[in-house]
């Protein structure tokens, strides 16, 4: 993790344009096709919410712009990223959790899993500093039909949302939201990286 020159990187323009801009967050909705997901983890009995986060780093990993981020007045860059999740933890209340990725699937999931499990049992937060996090937060027990994650003006991480998947005729979908921040990415990127995302579900073939 190192501060960069903005004007030595493809976001110069983003940079000067969106970094004091009041509200510099964009939302963009997508509904994915996720019955491969489904499929392997009844099959391998493995948990839904870890293939979508490997997934979602996958996809993220590919893309440089998730390698920038913009912090306070400066804009640092990341030789790796992580994705966040949200753990429901022993004392009833709820803890974050960055799982480092990796392109190895089981060393993800094993991380994955023995993370969780720490941060359940202590109630303490795992957080990545050195890492540009991807934060997710998954409602599985409710249907919605999308959500805009709030601006803090402190965190200005990626961030993902989703509810329940819906079952579909002969696939099961998945509406996600994905928030991003101007500075480290345009329309046209993050909407790539939502077709790459889709793209690794339908990869994920095991």
């Amino acid at each position: 993790m190192k501060e960069i020159n903005p004007k030595e990187t493809s976001r110069a323009y983003a940079f000067e344009m969106w970094l004091k801009a009041p509200m510099p967050m964009v939302t963009f909705f997508k509904t994915l096709d996720v019955s491969p997901l489904l499929k392997i983890s009844k099959r391998k009995g493995l948990k839904f919410n870890m293939l979508m986060c490997y997934c979602i780093g996958k996809a993220a990993s590919g893309i440089k712009e998730f390698y920038m981020l913009p912090v306070g007045d400066k804009l640092i860059g990341y030789e790796t990223i992580a994705v966040n999740t949200i753990v429901a933890n022993k004392s009833g209340e709820v803890s974050s959790c960055d799982i480092p990725f990796s392109h190895d699937f089981w060393a993800f999931n094993n991380n994955y899993l023995k993370l969780t499990r720490h941060v359940a049992e202590s109630c303490e937060n795992h957080d990545l500093t050195e890492s540009m996090v991807i934060g997710t937060s998954a409602l599985a027990q409710y249907e919605i039909d999308g959500a805009v994650g709030m601006y803090s003006g402190v965190f200005n991480n990626p961030f993902m949302i989703w509810g329940k998947y819906k079952h579909r005729f002969f696939k099961t979908t998945l509406m996600v939201s994905f928030q991003f921040h101007h500075t480290q990415m345009d329309g046209a990127h993050a909407a790539r990286f939502l077709d790459c995302l889709q793209k690794e579900i339908f990869a994920l073939a095991m």
